[in-house]
């Protein structure tokens, strides 16, 4: 087996090309079955001839000259069947787009790796298989997003390069680079579950809502749900219970998801073994609290929240992260870890996000056991906040048991972090 010689490059391309313009073809031949109507010219033969076709150019003249002729003979006769459709009130362009897309399948599985046409016919396959979907979304996206990813765009890919990757200040080991970078994955991680509110699931649950809005923001979730929970009778209020204890459980996946990505993979895998303690016997409770409602009593969620991506949102973030940082470094300075956690357990009732991550790209001069303690101490000390928020806006004694368990997380965090430092 081992003296067979390997397959030619040109053999693959062409099983490549016939292969993707096939399956292009059928894909397009039910989508005009299904669609009842004319759609314009295509049937799976032709597809498939057509991608062979601009293959065969390619290989006969490597320059593209004779591609890009057979590319302007083809839009001309593309150009002719679309006026011909036009007498009919036929105006219909997909068929065209299609086409042309077969078309350019030789050279990409010729020039270029598998995944890039792979990805081209991926994109077709779905476009045409899943009309009623695109619909859907098409119909209940709203203006304003349109605006809401331009701003995301430009955070992206128009601050972030031009930031330089250079310290802030000689007592801030922080650079530009990596606040702005905190910022995006940060707000990356929550618009993505506002997306999924909005879009994805409308019509979703109370427990759905503790999930996903524990992405975006597990204090916030915690406010909304608690308030819910104020005018509920008991059957309804559990369910609400279980849905708080669900959100700071994504708390704990969502911090652990952010070291991760932001590149402190040695942090990271030492707060693995606390994160999943928590976050599993949060999920245990989470359903012991579950199963004490009824089908009958589940009651609905409150509207997501507004989407994350403003500007003053990433500025407030930012300025947070810078100071933070600054605040951290006179601490240790001054105090050493044992200010350190003094200083986590304070910062646990307000945004711990930027504090953690500050805490990470500060290289503060500690033990790394001191500052996982700090995170830990800060997660903990968040949830006593969000114990005292669903006790003081719920007033509904069905909570105490949410509001418990999240004091006893505050213990487990503490006692833990007592036992790191020793």
């Amino acid at each position: 087996m081992d003296n067979l010689p390997p397959f030619s490059p040109l053999l693959v391309a062409f099983i490549e090309t016939a292969l993707f313009g096939f399956l292009i073809g059928l894909e397009w031949h039910s989508y005009r079955r299904a669609s009842q109507r004319d759609l314009g010219f295509g049937t799976t033969r032709t597809f498939t001839l057509l991608a062979i076709f601009g293959l065969a150019l390619v290989i006969i003249d490597p320059t593209f000259v004779a591609y890009s002729v057979g590319l302007f003979v083809i839009g001309a006769l593309f150009a002719l069947e679309y006026w011909k459709r036009l007498q009919t009130q036929d105006n219909h362009l997909l068929s065209t787009l299609i086409a042309l897309i077969a078309y350019t399948l030789g050279p990409l599985s010729l020039h270029g790796p598998l995944w890039l046409p792979l990805l081209f016919v991926i994109v077709v396959l779905l476009l045409l298989g899943d009309k009623p979907g695109i619909r859907r979304f098409s119909d209940a996206f709203r203006h304003e997003e349109a605006g809401t990813l331009v701003k995301f765009f430009i955070m992206a890919g128009v601050i972030l390069p031009l930031l330089p990757n250079q310290e802030i200040a000689p007592f801030i080991s922080v650079t530009w680079y990596q606040v702005w970078l905190a910022v995006i994955v940060v707000s990356a991680i929550s618009y993505l579950s506002y997306l999924a509110q909005t879009y994805f699931f409308p019509a979703r649950g109370v427990l759905l809502t503790g999930v996903l809005g524990g992405l975006y923001s597990s204090t916030a979730a915690t406010v909304v749900l608690s308030k819910r929970a104020h005018a509920m009778n008991a059957e309804e209020s559990r369910i609400i219970g279980a849905a708080i204890v669900l959100a700071t459980l994504m708390m704990y996946l969502r911090l652990w998801a952010i070291i991760w990505v932001l590149g402190h993979t040695e942090t990271a895998m030492r707060l693995a073994l606390p994160f999943s303690l928590l976050a599993i016997t949060s999920a245990m409770v989470a359903w012991f609290l579950y199963q004490k409602t009824t089908q009958s009593s589940t009651p609905k969620a409150e509207p997501p929240p507004q989407h994350p991506l403003e500007f003053s949102t990433a500025l407030l973030f930012a300025f947070l992260f810078v100071f933070f940082a600054t605040v951290t470094h006179f601490v240790v300075q001054n105090f050493g870890a044992s200010g350190l956690h003094v200083l986590s357990f304070m910062v646990g009732f307000t945004d711990i996000d930027p504090f953690v991550l500050s805490l990470l790209d500060g290289k503060f001069h500690v033990k790394e056991s001191a500052l996982e303690a700090a995170i830990i101490l800060a997660s903990g000390s968040n949830n006593l906040l969000k114990a005292a928020y669903t006790l003081g806006l719920s007033r509904n004694p069905e909570l105490y048991y949410a509001a418990g368990w999240l004091t006893i997380t505050f213990l487990i965090s503490f006692c833990w972090s007592a036992i790191v430092i020793g």
